[in-house]
C-alpha cells in the first residue's frame, strides 16, 4: 500500500459519498455526545430508536439530569449496558452544568474528563460536531484499515496514529465516516462483499471473495 493508492481509495469513497456523516440522529453537540456515549457496544439503529423517544422529552443537560438515573433508564433500557451508561450520562450532565455552562466543550481534555467518554467518543464529537480533522477508530475502521493494508496496527491507537500520518489533509475531516460506512456495509466482518466493492482493485486483502 502506497500513498498514491491511498489517495485513489479516498477519492473513490469521496466521489461515492461527498458529504458523509454519522448515522446517529442528533440536532446539537449535546445530543451527539449522549448518542455516542450510548452507542458503545450497541448499534446506531438501537440508539436512534431510544433517543427518538428521549430527546423530545429531554435533550439538554438540565432536562436529562432532572430525569435522574432511573428516569433515564426507562428510555434507554433497550440499549446494551444501559445501567452503567445511565450513571455516566447523568454524571456527565452534572459536570456540563457545573463546569461548562451546559455546553459541550470543544476541547479534547475536557471531553475525555467526562464519565464514560474516552478518546474515541471525544474524536467523534470533535469531528462531527465541531469539524476537527480527528479520526475515531472503531471496530469497523480497525478492520478495514488492517484488512486493506491502508493503515495497519495491532490496536486502535496504532491504527489511529497511522491514519493521521498517511491520510492527506483534504480527506481528514471525512475519512472516519467513509471507513466506518465501508466496514459496516461492504467490508463486513465475516465475509466482505469484495465483488461489489469500489476499491477492490486497490485493496491488498489476500483472501478476496467473489
Amino acid at each position: 500500500m502506497n500513498n498514491q493508492k491511498r489517495k485513489e481509495i479516498l477519492s473513490r469513497l469521496r466521489d461515492e459519498n461527498p458529504n458523509p456523516t454519522t448515522e446517529l440522529t442528533f440536532d446539537s453537540p449535546f445530543e451527539l455526545l449522549i448518542a455516542v456515549m450510548l452507542s458503545a457496544q450497541a448499534t446506531d439503529v438501537s440508539v436512534n430508536k431510544a433517543t427518538a423517544k428521549l430527546y423530545p422529552i429531554a435533550n439538554t443537560p438540565e432536562s436529562i439530569w432532572t430525569l435522574g438515573v432511573d428516569g433515564l433508564k426507562a428510555y434507554i433500557r433497550t440499549i446494551g449496558l444501559y445501567n452503567s451508561k445511565a450513571e455516566n450520562v447523568i454524571k456527565t450532565c452534572r459536570i456540563l452544568i457545573d463546569q461548562h455552562g451546559s455546553q459541550v466543550p470543544e476541547d479534547r481534555a475536557a471531553l475525555e474528563a467526562l464519565p464514560g467518554v474516552g478518546r474515541k467518543t471525544a474524536n467523534v464529537v470533535l469531528n462531527t460536531a465541531f469539524g476537527w480533522p480527528t479520526i475515531a477508530v472503531d471496530t469497523h475502521i480497525f478492520r478495514v484499515s488492517n484488512r486493506t493494508k491502508f493503515a495497519m496496527g495491532k490496536n486502535v491507537d496504532q491504527v489511529e496514529q497511522k491514519l493521521i500520518k498517511v491520510v492527506p489533509a483534504e480527506f481528514k475531516v471525512d475519512v472516519h465516516h467513509w471507513l466506518i460506512l465501508h466496514g459496516r456495509y461492504t467490508c463486513i466482518a465475516r465475509k466482505p462483499r469484495c465483488g461489489s466493492c469500489i476499491i477492490e482493485d486497490l485493496c491488498e486483502f489476500d483472501s478476496k471473495t467473489e
